[in-house]
């Protein structure tokens, strides 16, 4: 392992910024379709030979690791769908590197995985909720099977995954009327959840700007919503109040609490206050592509080098150095993305 000094300066990007933060897509298949993530139809599912293996997954962050590699979060498409998860929890646990090992998931298969994901070092959980009525889940996720999302925080809450952050992508006119009923779950239970402003592009964006409608009107800015907030402290004798983040895995969220509250409320704002500057972050999809923007088009092909024998650690350093300023989102320049759902968000 190389002395700290010298990976400190390995893992600066061009622009002066440290990457610690890899989020994995281990697979690009979700049980979900929506309605800001995956066209209704589907993608074309890679297939299995294409998908990086576990022991490809771990090599990535075993080498990652003597370069400055603290955090670990698994994505998907849905990452629970994909089989062994539990397996790979543990190994990537058993490196010994990591100071925070995490997941996202919808949260369907929680209620049954997360008493094992637990025992096999997982972390913590974010956990997408867009909803709190049944109904309304099954309309933004397009999904006939009922869900009950608080079951889901229930599960990993008893598993002892927290914090559980509990993550709303806000869309005006379909679900910003549960603003306050999704923050009122921080008063008694400890949730941080995270209201993320819209990111209109892929089929929402098109259905939109089809109809002749501009698809930036779906977005509610995180000030509105503040506003709204407050507003709702004001009436249920809580003041919303500025606040620290959770202690684990605080990222570009910025944190609120109504008073004596148990739990946070936070905004995640890639719309109306960028964040770039203090990115920190790189995606590693589920093909084996190292992605250094969300929406950005700079990324480095792992998977061949991994399959040769190769090393790569020419190829990470090379990422970091053609990870761009900041994204192109407010142009609706995507970096070729046709849905959230093939880099795991």
């Amino acid at each position: 392992m190389i002395d700290a000094p010298a990976a400190e300066a390995e893992l600066r990007d061009a622009h002066g910024r440290r990457i610690e933060y890899l989020r994995v897509s281990v697979t690009d298949r979700c049980n979900f379709r929506c309605v800001y993530c995956m066209p209704l139809a589907g993608l074309p599912w890679l297939p299995r030979e294409h998908t990086l293996t576990d022991d490809e997954i771990v090599a990535v962050v075993r080498e990652l690791a003597p370069l400055g590699l603290r955090r670990v979060r698994l994505t998907g498409g849905e990452p629970t769908i994909r089989p062994g998860l539990v397996e790979l929890v543990a190994r990537l646990k058993a490196l010994g590197t990591l100071d925070d090992l995490s997941l996202s998931t919808n949260g369907t298969r929680l209620v049954a995985l997360a008493p094992a994901l637990r025992a096999a070092g997982l972390d913590r959980v974010n956990v997408s909720v867009d909803s709190l009525r049944p109904e309304r889940v099954a309309e933004l996720a397009r999904r006939r099977e009922p869900f009950d999302p608080l079951a889901a925080l229930d599960a990993a809450e008893r598993a002892g995954l927290g914090p559980v952050k509990v993550n709303v992508v806000v869309i005006r006119g379909r679900n910003d009327d549960e603003v306050e009923a999704l923050a009122a779950l921080t008063v008694e239970r400890p949730f941080h959840v995270r209201f993320i402003e819209l990111m209109p592009v892929g089929e929402l964006a098109d259905a939109e700007a089809a109809a002749g409608r501009d698809p930036l009107a779906l977005v509610l800015p995180s000030d509105e919503l503040l506003a709204r907030l407050a507003a709702h402290g004001r009436a249920i004798g809580r003041p919303l109040e500025r606040a620290e983040g959770p202690a684990r895995g605080n990222g570009p969220a910025a944190y609120h609490r109504f008073s004596n509250a148990a739990g946070t409320v936070g905004v995640i704002t890639p719309m109306t206050h960028t964040y770039c500057g203090s990115c920190n972050r790189v995606r590693l999809t589920a093909d084996g592509r190292l992605r250094t923007c969300l929406y950005g088009d700079h990324e480095v092909p792992l998977r061949d080098a991994l399959r040769a024998g190769a090393p790569l650690r020419p190829l990470l350093l090379e990422a970091l150095a053609g990870k761009p300023r900041e994204h192109a989102l407010l142009a609706r320049r995507t970096g070729g993305l046709r849905a959230l759902s093939e880099v795991g968000g």
